[in-house]
């Protein structure tokens, strides 16, 4: 996508135009739902479906007219947590609505399909997220971007103004460390 249109209606919006904002939500809104479906693939039992997700997460960011969005890149990540939100704060419901009926709760994937298949427990997910924040804010940023948002390598450093290199080092090391907490090997900092 051009991202010309989508920093002249980001101006706008940081100019406090709210026609800016549905402009930029009618422009992004595929690209929005196919991130969320991505993210959604493969759940069992999925009631909550992308729309809903689009939907709920741009309520959560609607607010913001007024606010500066430096680029594309970092209006995606905006929208990425955004939608962790939505996501999260949904496990979470189903997640005590199985409790109280008697259900089980899915287990994670392993670590390898945690990343490539895009299908893990997103209350845990979302829990170890915020250890990983305790310990290194910038490790859960890297993965919070390239996980919910599906921003490449590139538009991480794009987005967090550092070189493809520190995001490509950050990206592994995150990965190792969830690995390992996934697995059960790492202890609670």
């Amino acid at each position: 996508m051009d991202a010309l249109p989508v920093t002249t209606l980001l101006q706008r919006m940081a100019n406090g135009e709210h026609t800016a904002a549905d402009e930029l939500y009618a422009l992004l809104y595929d690209e929005l739902r196919m991130r969320a479906g991505g993210l959604m693939r493969g759940r069992a039992g999925k009631t909550l479906q992308p729309t809903a997700v689009v939907h709920e997460a741009w309520l959560k960011i609607a607010p913001r007219v007024g606010q500066e969005f430096e680029s594309r890149a970092h209006f995606l990540g905006v929208a990425a947590k955004a939608m962790r939100s939505v996501l999260v704060d949904h496990a979470r419901s189903a997640r005590a609505g199985k409790r109280t009926a008697g259900g089980e709760r899915v287990p994670l994937d392993d670590a390898l399909a945690l990343f490539e298949t895009r299908v893990p427990d997103l209350v845990e997910l979302d829990d170890l997220l915020v250890q990983l924040a305790a310990i290194d804010a910038a490790l859960a940023r890297v993965v919070e971007l390239r996980f919910f948002a599906g921003l490449s390598i590139a538009e991480v450093a794009q987005a967090t103004a550092r070189s493809t290199a520190s995001i490509e080092r950050d990206w592994r090391t995150a990965r190792a460390w969830l690995r390992v907490q996934i697995s059960g090997g790492g202890r609670a900092p």
